[in-house]
Order: structure tokens, then C-alpha cells, then sequence
């Protein structure tokens, strides 16, 4: 058990002032109210003294009891009890079986000499039911056995109000409302008086030691239980609170919250109400006498009376901070809530949070402290200032006062443990990381985040780099300093651009890229430039660095125009001027025109004969004695091939004429062949490249989206230049046959019978006459199907001119035209399916005018 200091023990009357040379006698009862202090004697006098409390400059507490008067009650016997009624201005004394009311200041008895007789002991109900403001309530224990009487005391009478019989003889009596806490020869009860309801506590035996009554607060008392331990009990018959465990021999008890105050032939214990634990102990020989009046704690010897002064809450648990005893200080001030009012007591609880949180970083528990500066609403500046440098040079921040801890920095709080300083950055970079986003940061981002960039710069931590990419506070003179210093050259750079100073970062990134600084941050850092400059919004920043971009890697360099968003594109960056940028990289020129031509689809003429002729340049140069078939198709070639098929934007003639003798006939198919020279293509593709299937594909190239007649026409004359006059090769031959059974759709029969050698067998060409056998039968059949459905057709609107014919019209010179309102002068008129009539001259002109008004739909 740790002690505390809850009481200080201060003399208030002395011996010499009760009771002179007088040896035998003693002080036996004490009542305290407000100033005025009471005290019994063995030999029947009542002492008044008034009590004034000082405040010496230490902080501690005097008191000085000035004697009034005394007066014997005219009785031989002790006197056993005082009780004060200051609304009545009365004071009940209780000597020799009876209750006298005297008054306060002259303790002359009443007048009417009303008193109570026939009692043991009493005690007054601080929770009355009664009502009534001139009168209290007292419940006394009776001499008849096992009886207890309730009395309504006034200024001059008393009234009884009530008897009530009890299990057993009572020795101890509190009292609240209706209900009676009684301790009976055996155990403790609870007895409701008004309904004669009784509630068993718990055992007790009057022969081992005395019993303990007292009324703490509303409906709750406490009791002196088996085992030396102090119980608590509600009107209900329950204990809402844990036992205090105290001496099998105390002899009196008081409630100062938090405290239960316990008293003994030696000493004087006090105990936690809310942690069960002894706080403290003072020696305290032959007392006897301990109670407590409105929140003053009195204890008495039978020769002298003291105070028992708490110490403030807030003493007592800066003492226990001081000792590292942080959990007790908690309780502590939890504890104290109920006693200081309420806006106090949340300034004081937080500030003692935060002293306990210090205490746990110090111990280096980190975790305990984060919960408790958190919960203390901790400004975090008091945390980082006990780190060298963290704070900016332009903070305002200054420590709290008084402060939080004893320590003037972390050097001191480690005593240059590395190790320990180490683990205290740790979590300084977990805690502001967590709080840089909460509530706790309003008003001291800069600061926060300013030092979370120092220790992660540090600490080579790979946060710095995520800090500097998303929203920050950092502030740049302070941050850019300590990256410089640090060399965090590529996080310089970041932190410029974020603070719009993209010239700046670039500018570092590319003295990294040329070896000038060094900072292995990033080992694909041309590539992270050239992405930057890709999206940046500032033209004159990408023309400064595209050369040097290019210069590096025209390949990748090229990427910050091809890349870059088609708004920005149209907008600040004009193809041309690019283009003229790109002429001495030929290699990202291509790549740029390609992006212009396959990417972004532009309808330029130029740009697609400047991609089609660096292209044929570029396959020129690969090959510049290979030619016709023998020669292997390159990369370059085939984009060529592809960008000639699907461009109908070049200059067909120019690249014509560049390619004649070049030795690219499939590229001069291509031309021939969107120049509709579809003859000397298909020549080229039979005669000089011998490629069928290519053949058959520029048929199928050419004839997309046309109608089928142009497709039949190209299929046609491919199969007359295979069976072309002139010396035949076998595998022409061959390719027509295939041609015919793979393709029989695509043919007019009769015109390829007129071609075909008589020599060939109809089995040879049994797939293609097959399949044209087919075609003509669906042919026919689908043209028998529409005529017949031609001929129902005709038959429905003959049906329809039969039935309107059938119907009579009568017509008179009063019938009038439904569209001019005229009158029929001739037989001659329209009539629509409605019924309609109008003249024939009306009905033509809404015809020409469909805004005139309509009679109903014409048929």
C-alpha cells in the first residue's frame, strides 16, 4: 500500500479549555454547526464555542475555538448526544434517558420544559417526510424492548408520530424518509416505518464489537460488517459500492467523498471509495469520537477535540502524478467529478490527462500515453517541442503554464539514451500521423505536419514521399532547408511542386538525371519527368525541357506529347509546332505522328503522307537490296502496309512514284489498288509475288462496304488472271479451283463457265457448282416467296378499293367542304376515310401545304 496525504489532523479545543484541572472528567459527545461547536461531558455540562478557521501562508489550516458559555443540565449523568436543530435554533441533548431541547446560544431548556423521554439514542432525519420547515424529525430507540418511536420536534413541544416494533433490540439507529437502518442485537435491517416492511442485511454480533450506523447520502448508509469490513447499503437492501476493509475494532466511521474515514483506539485510516485501497494513516491514540458535520470531519479524545482537514482534490492528485502514481491520480480526479462543478472540472481533468500522459512517454509506454493525450485533448506542440528543432522558426507556440512535466527537452527525458530517443521518434511519427487528420490538429496543422516531414526525412521513412503527394501543410522554408540538408533532394522537389513551384522541382530533377546532385530516391526518375511534364499545365515548363527530355530518350522523351490529355493537346499545344520540335529525333517524330494518325484519328492529309513516307524511308534504309518476294517483312513494313490500307488521307501519287523501282510490290498493290487499278494490282500480287491468298485478301480489302456487284466483279477478274492466256503455271490452276470451291458465292456461274478450259472435270469443280446450284435455288425460291407475298398484298388494297366504292356519297349544293366551308358548285370532289368531302382544289393545295387544316388522312 502506497500512502497519500487526503487529511491533515489540526487541534481545534484543548483540554485546558474544557475542562481546567478537573482530571476525571471527560468529553463525551461533540455537534458541530456551522461556526458553532458543541461539546458533552461526562459531568453534564454543555460547552458552546465558536470556531473560526485560518488559512496560514503555507496553505495549511488553524483553528481557534473561542468559548461562549457552558451550562450544567442539572443531571448527574454523562451527557450521551447532541444534535443540532438550526431551524428551530434548538439543541437536542440527550442525558439520562431523556431528550431536552435547549436553545442554541443560551442552552437555556424551553420554556414549556418540552422533552422526550425514555430514550437511549436518537438520531435526526436529514431526508424529512413530514414537510413541515418548523419542525424536524427525530427517531429515537426506546428503553421499552425492541422498540423504536418517531417524533416531530418543534420550537417548544414534541409530538410522537409513530411506534414501531423491531426482530430485536436495536442498538444503532440512521435514518432517511421512511426508512430505518437499525443495527439489532444480531444483524442489520432495513425497516420501512411507514409500511412495517423489513430487509435483512447481514449477520452481526453485538457481544465482539460496536455497532456502526450512519447515513452517508440519499438512501445509502454505511455499516460496520463481519470481517472488519465496511459495507455499504441502500435503502433497497443492496450495496452499490465495494466493502472497505478496516480494523475489527474501529469505533467510528465518516463519509468525506472519496473517502471513508475510520477510526480506532490508535489510529485513524482513511480508504478509497473508489479503488477499496488505505490511502492513509494517522496515529491517533483514545479516540473515540469521530463524525461528520456538512463535509467537517471532528474527532475527539475524552480530553480534547480535532479537525480532520481534507487536502484539495487537486493537491492530492498533483502529489500522486509526482509519485508516478497515474492510474490513483485518474481515479482520483474521475472521482472528484461530483464535486466540482462541471466546466472546472473539465479544464482540471484534462490538464491532469495530459500530466499523466507525460508521465507514461517518459516511461517510454507509448500507448498508454497516446490514450491518454488523446482523451486529454493534448496540444500536440507540447509534445513535439520536447523535440529539438521539430517546431518551425515561425511558430508561435509556446509551453503551457504551469507545465505538463519537468523536462526541458528529450535529451533530458532519455539522459542521451540513442536507443530510447529513437523509440521516442517512433511514436511521434505514429501519433502526429494519426491526429495530422483529426480535430486535435485544428490551428497547428503547419506545426504538425512540418514536423512530421523532419522525422520522416530522418528516419529515411517511406511516408515522406506519400506526405508530399497528398495534402500537406508543410511549411516550405522550414521543410525545404531540412530536405536540402538531409539531401532528400527527389522530396525537395515534390514539396515545390505542391507549394506551385513545378520550374523549381523540375529543374532539381533533372540535376539528379545529369549526375550534378545526388539522391537515389528513384531509380526511373527521367521517366517520373517526363510523366510530369506529360501533365503539366504549364506550356513554357514542357517547351523548356522537352529538348532535353528527348535528347535523353527520344522514345520516351516524345511520351510528354503523346501522352499528355487531347484537350490540353487542342488547346496549348499545336501539332505543327511540335512537329517542327520533333525533326531532329526521327524516331519520336514517327511515334508522334502515329500518335496523331492511329491515336487521336486526325483528318490531315499532311500528317498521314509525312507518317507514310518516314515509314517508307525507314524500310528503304533496311533494306536496300532486298526485294520482291524473297525479302522478310519488318515491323516497320507492315505499319506501312497497314497505314496504306486504312488512310485514304496520303498522296496516293507521290508515294507511288517513290515506290516504283523500289522493290515493294505489295506496297505498290496497295497504291494500285486505291487508285481502282484493280488489274495490275491483282498482276503484281499473282504474277510477280505469286501470294493466292494476299490475292483473295485484296479482294475482300477493296469490296468492303461496297455492294455485291463490285465484289463479284473483283473475284471475277482475280479467276481471269489465273486462267489468263499465256504460259500457264500449274499452281495457278490450282489457286482458281480453290478460289472457285472456296468462294462459289462470289461468282456468276454462267459467266466462270465461259472461262473454264473444257479440259477441267465437273468432280473438280463439284464444291463451286454445288454451292452455285444452291445459290440459284435460294435465289429462285426467295424471288417466288416476295412475289407471292407482292400478289396477297395486291389483293388486300383491291379488297379495300372494293369496299370504299361500295359505299354512296351524297352530294348537294348545301354540302359544304370541310376545309374552306364552301359549297360544291361541280360532281367533282375528294372524300377521305372518315367521310370526309372537300373540294379537289383544297385537297391538292393541303397536299403541297401540310400546315392547312386536315380533315382526316388521305388514302
Amino acid at each position: 500500500m502506497m500512502s497519500t496525504k487526503a487529511f491533515t489532523l489540526v487541534p481545534a479545543v484543548e483540554r485546558e479549555q474544557l475542562m481546567g484541572d478537573r482530571e476525571r472528567v471527560s468529553l463525551e459527545c461533540v455537534e458541530c454547526c456551522g461556526r458553532n461547536l458543541y461539546v458533552g461531558t461526562s459531568d453534564c455540562f454543555v460547552y458552546h464555542f465558536l470556531l473560526e478557521e485560518k488559512t496560514v501562508p503555507g496553505g495549511s489550516a488553524t483553528f481557534t475555538a473561542t468559548k461562549q458559555l457552558h451550562r450544567h443540565l442539572g443531571f448527574k449523568k454523562p451527557v450521551n448526544e447532541l444534535r443540532a436543530a438550526s431551524a428551530l435554533h434548538r439543541l437536542l441533548v440527550l442525558c439520562d434517558g431523556s431528550i431536552t431541547l435547549v436553545h442554541m446560544l443560551s442552552l437555556e431548556p424551553v420554556p414549556s420544559g418540552a422533552r422526550i423521554k425514555g430514550a437511549t439514542a436518537f438520531a435526526l432525519n436529514e431526508n424529512p417526510v413530514s414537510g413541515d420547515p418548523f419542525c424536524v424529525e427525530v427517531c429515537i430507540i426506546s428503553v421499552k424492548r425492541r422498540t423504536i418511536q418517531v417524533f416531530l420536534v418543534y420550537e417548544d413541544r414534541v409530538q410522537i408520530v409513530r411506534e414501531v416494533s423491531t426482530p430485536e433490540q436495536p442498538l444503532a439507529v440512521a435514518v432517511d424518509g421512511h426508512f430505518l437502518c437499525l443495527a439489532l442485537t444480531t444483524q442489520y435491517i432495513i425497516l420501512n416505518y411507514s409500511t412495517g416492511v423489513a430487509q435483512d442485511l447481514f449477520p452481526f454480533c453485538s457481544e465482539e464489537k460496536r455497532p456502526i450506523v450512519k447515513r452517508i447520502g440519499r438512501q445509502e448508509f454505511l455499516l460496520a460488517g463481519p470481517g472488519g469490513l465496511g459495507m455499504f447499503a441502500t435503502v433497497a437492501g443492496i450495496s452499490q459500492r465495494a466493502p472497505v476493509h478496516w480494523s475489527e475494532n474501529v469505533v467510528g466511521a465518516a463519509v468525506c467523498f472519496p473517502y471513508v474515514i475510520a477510526l480506532d483506539s490508535e489510529f485513524i485510516t482513511v480508504h478509497s471509495m473508489l479503488d477499496q485501497q488505505q490511502k492513509q494513516t494517522l496515529p491517533f491514540k483514545e479516540g473515540h469520537i469521530l463524525q461528520d458535520f456538512e463535509g467537517r470531519l471532528i474527532v475527539a479524545t475524552s480530553k480534547g477535540v480535532y479537525v480532520l482537514v481534507p487536502l484539495p482534490l487537486e493537491k492530492q492528485i498533483q502529489d500522486l502524478l509526482a509519485s508516478r502514481r497515474v492510474e490513483e491520480a485518474l481515479v482520483l480526479a474521475k472521482g472528484a467529478r461530483r464535486n466540482i462543478p462541471k466546466e472546472k472540472f473539465q479544464v482540471m481533468y484534462r490538464r491532469i490527462l495530459q500530466q499523466a500522459g507525460f508521465i507514461q512517454f517518459a516511461q517510454l509506454q507509448f500507448l498508454e500515453a497516446k490514450e491518454l493525450f488523446r482523451s486529454g485533448q493534448l496540444d500536440v506542440r507540447e509534445l513535439i517541442s520536447l523535440y529539438p528543432f521539430l517546431l518551425p522558426t515561425s511558430s508561435s507556440f509556446t509551453r503551457s503554464h504551469p507545465p505538463l512535466h519537468e523536462f526541458a527537452d528529450l535529451n533530458q527525458l532519455t539522459q542521451g539514451d540513442q536507443e530510447k530517443v529513437a523509440k521516442c521518434k517512433r511514436f511521434l511519427m505514429s501519433y502526429l500521423n494519426e491526429v495530422r487528420s483529426t480535430e486535435v490538429a485544428n490551428g497547428s496543422k503547419e506545426d504538425i505536419d512540418t514536423a512530421l516531414l523532419k522525422l520522416y526525412t530522418e528516419a529515411d521513412h517511406d511516408s515522406l514521399l506519400d506526405l508530399l503527394v497528398t495534402e500537406n501543410f508543410c511549411l516550405l522554408a522550414d521543410s525545404a532547408a531540412w530536405l536540402e540538408k538531409h539531401k532528400k533532394y527527389f522530396a525537395l522537389g515534390l514539396l515545390y511542386h505542391y507549394n506551385h513551384q513545378d520550374a523549381a522541382a523540375v529543374q532539381l530533377w533533372v540535376s539528379i538525371v545529369n549526375g550534378d546532385i545526388h539522391d537515389s530516391t528513384r531509380s526511373d526518375l527521367y521517366e517520373y519527368i517526363v510523366d510530369f511534364l506529360t501533365y503539366s499545365l504549364d506550356p513554357d515548363l514542357v517547351w523548356q525541357y522537352a529538348d532535353w527530355a528527348l535528347q535523353k530518350n527520344p522514345e520516351v522523351g516524345v511520351q510528354v506529347f503523346t501522352k499528355r490529355p487531347v484537350d490540353e493537346q487542342q488547346s496549348r499545344f499545336n501539332p505543327d509546332d511540335i512537329i517542327s520540335c520533333l525533326k531532329k529525333y526521327p524516331q519520336a517524330l514517327v511515334k508522334y505522328l502515329e500518335h496523331l494518325v492511329m491515336d487521336r484519328r486526325l483528318q490531315k492529309e499532311g500528317y498521314h503522307t509525312h507518317l507514310a513516307v518516314l515509314y517508307l524511308d525507314e524500310v528503304l534504309q533496311q533494306r536496300p537490296s532486298a526485294s520482291g518476294k524473297d525479302a522478310e517483312v519488318t515491323e516497320t513494313q507492315a505499319k506501312l502496309r497497314r497505314l496504306l490500307q486504312q488512310s485514304d488521307l496520303y498522296q496516293v501519287h507521290f508515294l507511288l512514284d517513290r515506290i516504283r523501282g523500289a522493290g515493294l510490290p505489295m506496297e505498290s498493290a496497295i497504291l494500285l489498288g486505291k487508285l481502282e487499278q484493280h488489274e495490275e494490282a491483282l498482276r503484281i500480287l499473282v504474277h510477280e509475288l505469286a501470294d493466292f491468298p494476299a490475292a483473295e485478301g485484296y479482294c475482300l480489302w477493296r469490296s468492303e462496304g461496297r455492294a455485291p456487284p463490285y465484289r463479284r466483279r473483283l473475284f471475277q477478274l482475280l479467276l481471269a488472271i489465273y486462267l489468263g492466256p499465256g504460259p500457264s503455271a500449274p499452281e495457278l490452276a490450282v489457286a482458281a479451283v480453290d478460289l472457285l470451291n472456296r468462294r462459289a458465292t462470289e461468282f456468276d456461274a454462267a459467266q466462270v463457265l465461259q472461262l473454264l478450259p473444257g479440259t477441267w472435270s465437273v468432280q473438280l469443280l463439284c464444291p463451286f457448282l454445288t454451292g452455285a446450284m444452291r445459290d440459284s435455288v435460294h435465289a429462285r425460291r426467295t424471288t417466288q416467296v416476295a412475289v407471292g407475298l407482292a400478289k396477297s398484298e395486291n389483293l388486300i388494297y383491291k379488297y379495300d378499293k372494293m369496299k370504299l366504292k361500295g359505299s354512296s356519297v351524297r352530294l348537294s349544293d348545301k354540302k359544304l367542304c370541310q376545309m374552306c366551308q364552301n359549297p360544291f358548285c361541280e360532281p367533282v370532289f375528294v372524300r377521305y376515310p372518315n367521310g370526309g368531302l372537300v373540294h379537289t382544289h383544297c385537297a391538292a393545295s393541303r397536299h403541297t401545304n401540310p400546315s392547312s387544316p386536315s380533315p382526316g388522312a388521305r388514302t
